[in-house]
């Protein structure tokens, strides 16, 4: 494990709250995302997990709380925005490739568009980026081409062609087929032991237990627990987590 400093987080969330309507989601979130960390959030659906990523590069807006990136606050709006956007990577749960774009196509877009790096170069590096994924031989294929588990990938090369200081997992292989999920799961930890900063929310325990830092246990909008895997799974400090963990560890 790479060694963490907490005394300059790349991430902070202060009082964070957000609403949908009369639904409290985030309920007053502290936490903080150090340089190099691997962070897992898990928890029951509906606790949150989802929208604390999406705050996090202002997919949505929160109603109170601030959220410091790299030492600056989140900006609402505009080019600061965009620059945000392209500092922090993000991978969802459905791939969100272009489907009219070659695999190539879709990893060097936003090299080229928002960068403003020359296409040779940016084509160079998505090569890399491919192969490192393990899909290099699929660069010239459409997304439909291609198994979920591979699409998935080029999503993941899609994020590192930004080369972002974090990137953000919304429950990456969750829409994959079982015999998938492990090929994306590999690539996710070969990224955490090159010290990519890493916010995954995930239902794959074992990938929390491998590759996280620290696990972060959401229920109803808030987070009940924190703390290093190895004593989370095995001596979770409250009933709200040791029910949880009974629930899905016996499966």
């Amino acid at each position: 494990m790479t060694e963490i400093s907490a005394s300059d987080p790349l991430v902070r969330l202060k009082a964070v709250n957000k609403h949908f309507g009369p639904l409290h989601v985030l309920k007053d979130i502290e936490l903080s995302v150090g340089r190099g960390e691997v962070v897992v959030v898990i928890g029951p659906s509906g606790s949150g997990k989802s929208t604390l990523c999406r705050v996090i590069n202002r997919l949505e807006t929160i109603d109170s709380g601030t959220i410091i990136f790299d030492g600056r606050e989140l900006p609402a709006e505009g080019k600061a925005l965009a620059r945000l956007r392209s500092e922090v990577g993000m991978v969802f749960q459905s791939f969100n490739l272009f489907s009219h774009k070659t695999i190539l196509e879709n990893v060097t877009l936003g090299p080229i568009k928002v960068r403003k790096i020359p296409r040779q170069q940016a084509e160079q590096r998505g090569m890399e980026l491919l192969e490192r994924v393990g899909i290099a031989s699929q660069a010239s294929k459409y997304p439909a081409q291609l198994s979920g588990g591979q699409q998935q990938r080029a999503a993941i090369a899609r994020a590192l062609a930004m080369d972002p200081k974090m990137i953000l997992f919304d429950e990456p292989t969750s829409a994959l087929d079982p015999e998938m999920v492990q090929e994306v799961l590999d690539v996710m930890t070969g990224l955490a032991r090159d010290g990519m900063t890493m916010m995954v929310v995930t239902h794959e325990m074992g990938f929390a237990r491998r590759a996280a830092n620290r696990v972060v246990f959401m229920a109803d909008g808030q987070i009940v627990e924190e703390g290093d895997p190895s004593e989370f799974f095995t001596q979770p400090n409250t009933e709200r987590a040791r029910d949880f963990l009974s629930k899905i560890l016996t499966h």
